[in-house]
Formats: structure tokens, sequence, C-alpha cells
């Protein structure tokens, strides 16, 4: 079986049924894919990871998506690294970022709005329609941190005297909870 857009959004999708999986199977229903297909593409994508035969990195990446149709330069800080985009189907409005190291080690892979982050009210915070940076800048005081599991991602902050915390996988939201 290859290894494509199709497959490697199976395989994001595969890590955010840990926080949302009623989302998951909605667009395994609007994508026309079975569970069955979701584990297989997982289970190839990690057999991949680890194989030593496979490229890794911004080349694994650009073999399994094509070229990255943004490729750029981004300071976090101190740091400056390399920034590479892709569009995927299954979430129109945002694009798959990886940043890269000096060495050109993935330092980090999540959804972003390519724009810019959008203004979020409380009743926006609808799953999968906003990503990190999209909440961390609409509510005063929001703290981000790392979740619990890998690719896992959480901006805690306050709403009308209440403590959330909004849960991402791969910088995509899936969840709220009270803090």
């Amino acid at each position: 079986m290859g290894f494509g857009v199709r497959q490697f959004e199976l395989t994001l999708m595969h890590r955010m049924r840990d926080l949302n999986d009623g989302r998951v199977e909605d667009a395994l229903i609007d994508m026309g894919a079975s569970r069955a297909e979701l584990r297989a593409a997982h289970t190839q994508w990690t057999k991949m990871a680890h194989s030593v035969r496979t490229r890794k990195g911004l080349a694994g990446l650009r073999t399994v998506l094509g070229p990255p149709p943004y490729q750029g330069r981004t300071t976090i800080g101190s740091l400056t690294c390399d920034v590479a985009r892709w569009a995927l189907p299954a979430w129109p409005d945002l694009e798959f970022e990886v940043l890269l190291g000096p060495d050109g080690a993935v330092w980090n892979q999540w959804f972003v709005r390519p724009h810019g982050d959008k203004a979020l009210a409380f009743a926006d915070l609808v799953p999968w329609g906003c990503v990190v940076a999209d909440v961390a800048s609409s509510f005063p005081g929001a703290a981000q941190g790392e979740g619990s599991a890998p690719h896992h991602w959480v901006v805690d902050f306050a709403h009308e005297g209440t403590d959330y915390r909004a849960r991402f996988v791969y910088g995509l939201y899936q969840r709220l909870d009270r803090a």
C-alpha cells in the first residue's frame, strides 16, 4: 500500500482519537474511510518512522506530501528555524506546519492558520475549528503548555470567572475541560 496525503491525514486522526473520538468518526465517514484503514495508516506510518530505509524529517514528509507549497524561516525567541507548510484536504482552512532546527531535525509539527490568528469568542471553540495560536491570542492571560501525550498541547485560560483547559492534538483544537 502506498502512503500519501490520505494516509497521512488518517495517521494524524489516529492520534486525535485520544481526545475526540466522535469528531474523528465523523471525519472518517466524510472521507469514506474505515477504522481499519485508519489503523493501517497509523501502523504503516509507525513502521516507516522506525525503518532505517525510510527518509526522515522534511525529506520524509516531502515523500508523503510532495514539495511544501510554503517554505521560509521564522524566529522564535532567539532561535531561527526553517518552516515548511502543506495544505491538507481534511482541514482546508489550515496548514500543517513543520519547524526545523539548524541540523534539519523536526522540532515541531502542528496545524496553523496560514494568514495569522483568528480572533475567537468563547462560543467559537468548536472542535477542529481553531488552532493553538487562535485560542492563546483570544483570551487574555492564556498560557500554553505541553499535553499529556506526544503531539498534545494545552492552553489554559479563564472565561467569566471559570478556569478552562483547551486541549489540542497537532495544534488542532479537540475539546475544552474545566481546569
